[in-house]
């Protein structure tokens, strides 16, 4: 599935388009996986996704999208699936090209911010600053009964959290400076201490003392993305437009001189 954004440039009376490349199954059609013009590759087979990469990369699409969801489906029988956990086929993606930029989901609600934030991060150095988050609360009932819950939590306790966890996040990221890293192999000086600064979180529902365990990545931070916002607490997420963002992997943003 292709997704097309349209921005207008500043200043110029020119109009231009966002392509993204939404990766589901063979497509989002339910029969898509029995085209007989579909890849014969299993949905497990790495090389399906980056092959898929490459070709967006090659028609100039601006980025690749991966949904998830975090219980089986009831259909199953009949319906098939993007299998391969996001974080996972992004690494494997982003070694096969160079330009595209890389956009996985990862819930809010079923991880801890220092994971998420390692995991990001990580993502962002294999892919020299090219990794957006697409950041969900995780909507599926069902996904509940899979990390030890009794039942799922209210939508509106959802975001509450969600934006805790988010603070956390970024202050994980934020938590080395640029110039942390000096690597001085002839002094025996890998990184400044000074410059890489614990965040002691302690908030309603968690309680991390940080730093991370990364240094800080390209970007600085991965790209946010909201692919959808029913609702305006769902768009508050720290100041999130009420729209999909639109990054472009090609301008990097201002870094931060000092960790905060």
């Amino acid at each position: 599935m292709i997704i097309i954004a349209v921005s207008n440039r500043v200043g110029a009376m020119k109009r231009q388009l966002h392509l993204n490349l939404f990766i589901h199954s063979r497509g989002h059609h339910e029969a898509s996986w029995r085209h007989p013009g579909s890849s014969p590759l299993a949905l497990t087979d790495i090389r399906y996704y980056q092959d898929l990469a490459c070709r967006a990369e090659a028609a100039l699409f601006d980025s690749i999208f991966l949904a998830d969801q975090l219980a089986l489906g009831d259909d199953v029988a009949q319906a098939a699936r993007t299998w391969l956990e996001p974080v996972t086929v992004l690494a494997a993606m982003a070694v096969a090209t160079s330009r595209i930029g890389m956009i996985a989901t990862a819930s809010t609600t079923y991880t801890e911010p220092f994971n998420l934030a390692r995991q990001f991060a990580s993502l962002d150095h294999i892919s020299n600053g090219r990794v957006a988050w697409n950041i969900v609360t995780s909507w599926l009932a069902t996904a509940a009964g899979n990390f030890g819950g009794t039942g799922q939590m209210s939508h509106a306790d959802r975001y509450v959290r969600a934006e805790e966890f988010m603070s956390v996040v970024k202050a994980l990221w934020d938590s080395w400076a640029d110039d942390a890293v000096i690597d001085d192999r002839a002094g025996g000086r890998y990184a400044r201490a000074d410059r890489i600064r614990p965040i002691n979180h302690k908030g309603e529902y968690y309680q991390v003392a940080g730093p991370l365990n990364v240094p800080r990545c390209p970007q600085g931070r991965p790209v946010l993305v909201q692919a959808g916002s029913p609702t305006p607490a769902a768009a508050s997420l720290h100041g999130m437009p009420r729209r999909c963002l639109r990054p472009t992997w090609r301008r990097r943003p201002p870094r931060r001189s000092t960790p905060t």
